[in-house]
This record gives structure tokens, sequence and C-alpha cells, in this order.
């Protein structure tokens, strides 16, 4: 394939439920890549986000790889990958301990945040991320590195994402079976915020809200560390589905129609435009008035952000979403979404894309490519606080236990 190179590549993997996304990047330096290739394909074998056809998720990873390779003219080996669904589930968890030595070494840190993690972890689930919120010494202010620092006790609030084993198991042997050795596992709502926020929003207090094809991914942020998580397993299909019934129309049109004339937030009679519907069986077409068609997108859309508004309420997210609320995903692109979720929410929300400087082209800077993006930036940002760190976040400890059992596994 011939090109020479003279940074690390890296290269990530969306495994979604209705596209797989494969972005080649050439490593500038510790905070910047290039885009040297891009790669999607229709997704096949997954439903909300958890697969259930192997061999159809095998082939679709194949196909999007494939078209990566091409562009970028290298030979994918390995890869980051993303995960989701519905199977995901978070915990906010408090760990304690003595201070041994009267300053705060490695161990103290290592100590306190397994304490934070000795809970009955459900069966069939295993932790993926285990992302501190912050520390404290002897009750005192929160601090975010507490090390070298002295006292009696240690205490970290921490946020801790758990994953259903055999879920995660099936999305790395359908990328083994396509020829890609997992390098790294990395949950979707955190790389998708690491590609379209900014880091005043993440110290302030921000949510982001992934709408993709299968779920919609919640993640809060506030003082540059996580303090919410959640899936909602309402998405894009939804939407589509809701059209294909309510207009006797396929998923293929349904799909068409969402994306050329779907909008969410409207005002009735406004228009008059009619808009013709190929029906199911595709011997016969009807024309639509457009204001159908977003009354039942709108009526989906509100029941997501029905959800969101309740878990926020019941949760009181509110206090850390000071900057508001950033949507990206494919989702967010149905027209009107920003507005309606601005009006039911009552903050400011805005539409989130890839933050990219080198490489991608202007059709690229946009929110489905968030995720696939943001494995990258994720990886670069974990990289540079353990290289500035000695004793380094404790969730690529947890990965690389966990991929020794799912070594063990296959």
């Amino acid at each position: 394939m011939g090109k020479l190179f003279t940074g690390r590549l890296q290269v990530s993997i969306d495994v979604g439920t209705t596209k797989i996304c494969v972005l080649v990047a050439q490593q500038l330096d510790q905070d910047r890549v290039e885009i040297l290739g891009v790669g999607k394909a229709p997704s096949y074998g997954l439903h909300k986000g958890v697969v259930v056809d192997v061999a159809k998720t095998i082939h679709s990873i194949k196909a999007a790889v494939a078209e990566a390779e091409i562009m970028a003219g290298v030979k994918i080996e390995q890869a980051l990958l993303g995960i989701a669904g519905a199977h995901i589930s978070s915990r906010n968890c408090h760990g304690a301990v003595p201070i041994k030595t009267g300053e705060i070494r490695d161990y103290d840190i290592k100590a306190v945040l397994a304490a934070a993690r000795a809970f009955p972890i459900p069966e069939g689930q295993q932790i993926l991320h285990v992302l501190p919120q912050y520390f404290s010494i002897d009750g005192q202010e929160p601090l975010q590195d507490p090390c070298g620092m002295h006292g009696i006790r240690l205490e970290v609030n921490a946020h801790i994402i758990m994953g259903a084993i055999t879920s995660v198991q099936n999305l790395i042997k359908c990328c083994q079976k396509a020829g890609v050795k997992v390098q790294d596992i990395i949950l979707e709502q955190l790389a998708s915020a690491d590609a379209v926020l900014c880091s005043d929003e993440q110290k302030l207090g921000v949510g982001v809200l992934d709408i993709g094809g299968g779920t919609a991914d919640l993640a809060i942020f506030q003082h540059g560390s996580i303090r919410h998580t959640k899936v909602f397993a309402i998405a894009g299909n939804h939407f589509t589905n809701d059209l294909a019934v309510g207009l006797r129309a396929s998923q293929n049109e349904a799909e068409r129609l969402k994306r050329t004339y779907g909008f969410s937030y409207f005002e009735p009679n406004k228009t008059d435009q009619m808009v013709e519907v190929k029906l199911v069986h595709g011997y016969q077409k009807e024309m639509v008035h457009i204001d159908e068609i977003a009354f039942i997108l709108k009526a989906r859309a509100q029941e997501l952000l029905e959800f969101i508004k309740l878990e926020i309420e019941q949760h009181h997210l509110q206090l850390f979403m000071r900057a508001g609320l950033v949507l990206t995903g494919g989702g967010s692109l149905l027209l009107g979404m920003k507005d309606l979720a601005q009006s039911m929410l009552k903050m400011p929300v805005r539409i989130g894309r890839p933050r990219i400087e080198f490489g991608l082209p202007d059709s690229l800077e946009n929110p489905i490519y968030s995720t696939s993006y943001g494995l990258i930036i994720h990886t670069l940002k974990k990289e540079k606080n353990n290289a500035s760190k000695k004793y380094g976040p404790l969730a690529s400890r947890v990965f690389a236990r966990m991929k020794s059992w799912v070594a063990e596994f296959f």
C-alpha cells in the first residue's frame, strides 16, 4: 500500500445499529491527529447497539474497514472500539481509605479507587470504566489530583460504568473475525464528548446526548469530570419505524422521507406542500401533507426528550448543566431537534460536530462522525494523562483486566 507515514497510526471503529464507521488517523503530536481515511458501511446484525447476528455484523465491519484501507493506503490490523447499547449501566460510588504514611502516594490512590468499586456487581455484568469525579482529604475541599499531598484519610467519588459481558465479548469477536484486533474499548458517550465539547464547557457543566440509530446516550460533565451517564432505548430507528407504520411505507422509504422532509419542531398549516410516498407493497403511491410527517416525528422526539427531562429532574442534574445540552449523532440532524429540545428542557442547546483540525473534508464535519473521531481523541487524552501522572487513570488498568478475560473467552 506504499504510503510513508511519520506518525503513529490510530484507527477507530464505531459499530452502530445503523452504520459502521472506521477512521484512520496519523498522530501528529500528543494532542492532534490528521485523518487519512474514512470507511462507512450500513450496519446489519445489531439491535439497540447489541449484536444479534454475528455473520452480518462481521460482513458490515469488513466492508467499512476495506473502504478505509483503500482511502488511507494502509492495512488495518488493530483498532479502538466504541461500545454502547441498552446493556450499559452506571452508578456513582464512594470510597475511603486511611493514608498510610501521611503523604498520598500511588498505592493510596489505587486503594481508594479499589474501595469505590468494591460493591456487588450484577450477574452477567463487568466493569468497563472507573472514572474518578473528585478526591478529598480529611473531608476538605474536592481535589482532582491529590498525589503528594498530606492527610489522614483519602476519599473519592467515582462514576462506574458497567456492561454485559456477553455483549462486549460478541462485539470483540465480530471485530476479530473481521481481521481487526481490538486495541481498547471505550464507552461511546465519553468518545463523543471528547469530539464535540470544549474544555470550558466540561468545566462549567454540560450534557451530551448522542442520538444514534439504536440508542440515545446521555453523559453529564462538570469540573472536567463525568457526573452521570444513561442509555435510552429510543433513537433514530424508532423515528423511521414510526413513519413506516404511520404512512404505510417501507423502511427504506420512511428513512428517505425522514432525511429529506423530516422535521420535529413546526407550526401546523404553515405550508401546503405535499410529498409523494411509495406504499409498502411498492405498487402504489400516495400524496401526504408534509405536516403529517412532522407530526409523527415530533411525537417520537417529544417522547425521547421527556425521558431526558425526567432523568435530569430525578437526579437533580440541572446544577451540572450550566452550559446546557449538546446534541450529536445522526439523530441530532433531524430539523428542529435543537429547537424542540431547547423549548422542552428550558436550557441552551446546540448541535455538536467534531472539532477537527487536519485532514478531514468538510463533508465529514458531521455529528454522525462524533463517536469515531472521539475514540481517537479520547485515547490521546488518556495516553497524555498516563504520561503526566505516575499512577494514571484506573480505567486503563480495568481495561487491561477486561482484555484478559475477553482473551480467555476466545
